[in-house]
């Protein structure tokens, strides 16, 4: 298995956030990280399925709430 590990700095990127947002994910163990030493990397899989769990799809037409237009 080769899974690249990337550091907070590398996640904070591939995201457009800070190092503070994978900092807390890591320190709320919302995402899968490995130690190595004193470096915390975190799998580029785990990264993947993070975002995947996260996205949210659109409602689609006709269900839900759907705001109209006011003529």
């Amino acid at each position: 298995m080769k899974d690249r590990l990337m550091s907070v700095a590398e996640v904070a990127e591939y995201l457009g956030t800070t190092e503070r947002f994978p900092r807390r994910l890591i320190a709320e163990r919302r995402i899968v990280f490995v130690k190595v030493g004193r470096h915390v990397r975190i799998p580029e899989s785990a990264l993947e399925s993070f975002v995947l769990a996260n996205t949210v799809s659109p409602i689609s037409p006709g269900r839900g709430t759907a705001y109209k237009a006011v003529a």
